[in-house]
């Protein structure tokens, strides 16, 4: 070999190993993909800030309105910032949270929210897009009204804020205990100075969360210099604590040029001892890059149980945001030495498992939890668990719970699914007999409905609102309850609760092919118009008929029957998605993205799409479903049709990408769709992955032609939770036209 060429081809292999090195930190930091802006525009509702995976802490930016689609504290239309909460909900209908708010200032300011077209009205600032950086665990701004640089990271229980100061002089940072968000009011709070450096206090209030309890400790990185304690009704005024329900405290700092002051403040909803022992535990020093990295970290170790090729780098980026968001709640609700609050307002120790709260489980129900089964199979015994305590401290399973808190938000009995699915798949980490309890005792019980549907076998529209709504989705839950039912030996609950699953057939009208409200008397509710939908009075909740009427996940073959076979089914099915006509302006807004009648901004309509594949028709499963993927959902602010619904929507997603959808809401049975990536490799637990490549996949090649499991011919048009967990490959081949059937 010539001697100079030596050196070159050295380089050239540098470059090469350089080259692959490069690629595969590329691979591998899939933060990098997330962009939490995605749903934070339009009616998406996510919160936007730092936080941790299933972390109790989310801190971000609130802004001043207080209107629906500010439920999260943020929009991407909106350029204020009132301050930086410790607290908000992702993807909800309804607002709360923004709990401990703490606003740096120069100079005096209004201690109140304010007005946009105000700027003395209250401690607000303006801030510009461009001055903003969001990325999970992290996010930063610059205050336009203040001059001051905020950067934000977090861990589970504790937040982490950095300011910087451009300019010499006294600054303040502000800490709200008055202004939580939308529809949550302060009841009590309290704040004090307890060292040069330390403070502690707390916020009760009533909302969503009807008595909710949030207590903490806060560091400074120096002294404070002056301290002051203002209770906003009684304009008062003190040097070291006050108590009250409109508090604000004020810790005044002089700062030279370029200084940077820290914050540190760790949350519990136990006590403001409880609150300082997390906030040691988790930043123990003021090294906040560090925390900034183990945050990034988190996040990374978590988007890892998937990773996808895809030739589309819209789709990574929308695919790693959805599974992003899918993990912002349930979110941490216990210390790090195990105490919580639990559903009594009593505090418990957490003796074997981790309590979680942050339950929408009308919406995620549906995927997310499922979802979670595959993925977080580490998680759902401790989420069973904590849905098992709520249940003996309550006397029933959550419904919408939050901040132990019961809010009795939407029908059904959501958790009896998510329940029994975890029995039926086989998770051994709570007590069977317990669970089994609970669900009888739940879906038992005479409130909300259910006891006009034990007396009447339906409930009647005459004597409750969206009578037909809660009693299809008891039904939901009764199918789930009775599955369990059969798998324990119970042979009568088994089949009372399987009898039960069948209500839904008294709504049904074969005269016009929709379910309508029946009442008391066994009449239809007259003047039928299958497009009308009147918020929270109505039959339907958050719907119409042509939306409800395929809400019997459970009970596709019985649905079917009704129709008359599965000629006219089709037919009926095939007009949902072409069908047009007014909701009416008394409308939800929750019913949103539609295609014809199907609404995909709404979870009743989830498993739609799937129900072909399910009666021997794939090919239009695959033609519905890619249509969703590619146009209910973009890498824009307003690429979510509707509320993210703490996860729903988003997982959703992430299943139909793969390929498959648990259509019924218990036992693992993934209906095959149309998959939008290459290949994805699943961490299912156990130290197990299941890879699944997709041959020949496009947007022309929409269709499945063939399936292997394993290298053996699979037939099914469903995958099983089993075969999934079990490990190995699935090979998908796709093309252009649709596969025969027959």
């Amino acid at each position: 070999m010539n001697r100079n060429f030596l050196p070159l081809l050295l380089l050239l292999v540098a470059l090469l190993f350089g080259s692959c090195k490069r690629q595969t930190d590329t691979l591998y930091n899939l933060t990098q993909y997330v962009d939490p802006y995605i749903g934070s525009g339009g009616h998406g509702h996510v919160f936007v800030g730092a936080s941790v995976p299933f972390g109790f802490v989310q801190l971000g930016p609130t802004s001043i309105p207080q209107d629906w689609d500010w439920t999260s504290g943020y929009h991407y239309s909106d350029t204020t910032i009132v301050g930086f909460a410790h607290t908000h909900l992702s993807g909800t209908g309804i607002g709360d949270l923004s709990d401990v708010v703490f606003m740096p200032v120069v100079g005096e300011t209004t201690l109140s929210r304010g007005q946009s077209n105000n700027l003395d009205s209250g401690c607000w600032s303006f801030f510009t897009r461009n001055s903003e950086t969001v990325k999970p665990g992290y996010y930063a701004v610059h205050l336009d009204r203040y001059n001051i640089d905020v950067e934000l990271t977090s861990t589970a229980r504790s937040g982490f804020h950095r300011y910087t100061f451009p300019s010499s002089g006294e600054i303040c940072i502000l800490v709200n205990l008055e202004n939580g968000q939308g529809w949550d009011s302060p009841v009590e709070g309290f704040i004090e100075q307890e060292a040069p450096d330390k403070i502690k206090g707390y916020r009760y209030s009533r909302g969503w969360a009807n008595k909710q309890e949030i207590y903490f400790a806060a560091d400074f990185s120096k002294p404070i210099k002056r301290w002051e304690v203002i209770n906003n009704d009684a304009q008062q005024t003190e040097d070291t604590s006050n108590k009250g329900r409109r508090i604000w405290g004020k810790a005044y700092f002089d700062v030279d040029a370029g200084e940077t002051i820290q914050v540190k403040v760790g949350l519990s909803a136990v006590g403001t001892n409880n609150a300082r022992e997390n906030l040691e535990a988790e930043i123990p020093h003021w090294n906040f890059n560090e925390i900034c990295k183990q945050a990034d970290n988190a996040w990374n170790n978590e988007l890892q149980k998937i990773k996808i090729e895809t030739s589309c780098d819209s789709v990574k980026r929308i695919f790693y945001t959805a599974l992003y968001h899918t993990m912002i709640a349930p979110s941490l609700y216990c210390d790090v030495n195990g105490e919580y609050r639990g559903a009594d307002k009593e505090v418990h120790p957490a003796e074997g498992f981790i309590n979680y709260t942050t339950f929408s489980l009308w919406d995620t129900y549906r995927s997310a939890h499922p979802l979670m089964t595959l993925i977080h199979p580490e998680k759902v015994n401790n989420m069973i668990n904590t849905m098992l305590h709520i249940f003996e401290q309550q006397g029933k399973l959550p419904v919408w719970h939050l901040m132990s808190c019961e809010t009795d938000c939407m029908i059904g009995n959501p958790a009896i699914p998510v329940v029994a699915d975890a029995m039926l798949k086989g998770f051994d980490g709570f007590d069977y007999s317990l669970a089994y309890n609970a669900m009888y005792t739940s879906a038992m019980l005479d409130e909300r409905g259910q006891g006009l549907r034990k007396q009447y076998g339906y409930i009647p529209y005459d004597l409750e609102n969206e009578a037909l709504s809660k009693c299809m989705e008891y039904a939901i839950a009764d199918w789930s309850l009775a599955q369990t039912a059969q798998m324990m030996g119970k042979t009568d609950d088994y089949e009372y609760f399987l009898t039960r699953s069948r209500s839904y057939k008294s709504y049904f009208d074969a005269s016009t092919g929709f379910v309508r409200g029946l009442s008391s008397q066994k009449t239809f509710r007259p003047n039928l118009n299958p497009f009308s939908s009147s918020h929270r009075e109505n039959d339907y909740c958050e719907g119409n008929a042509w939306q409800y009427t395929w809400l019997v996940p459970h009970d596709i073959e019985g649905l079917v029957e009704l129709f008359g076979g599965a000629e006219p089914f089709v037919a009926k099915l095939d007009s949902l998605f072409v069908a047009e006509g007014s909701l009416g302006e008394n409308a939800s807004p929750d019913i949103s993205g539609l295609i014809g009648q199907y609404a995909h901004g709404n979870e009743p309509s989830h498993h739609v799409a799937y129900i072909y594949s399910c009666i021997g028709q794939p090919n239009k499963t695959a033609v519905r479903v890619r249509e969703i993927l590619n146009t209910m959902y973009s890498a824009q602010p307003d690429g979510l049709c509707g509320n993210e619904d703490v996860g729903q929507m988003s997982a959703w997603y992430i299943l139909s990408a793969l390929g498959f959808y648990q259509v019924e809401p218990a036992g693992g049975k993934f209906v095959f769709g149309s998959p939008l990536i290459d290949q994805a490799i699943l961490q299912v637990g156990g130290g197990k992955t299941f890879t699944i490549n997709v041959k020949n996949n496009s947007r022309e090649n929409i269709y499945i032609q063939n399936i292997k499991l394993r290298g053996n011919p699979y037939t099914n048009y469903y995958l099983s939770y089993e075969d999934i967990v079990l490990g190995g490959e699935l090979e998908i081949t796709m093309g252009p036209d649709p596969k025969d059937c027959r």
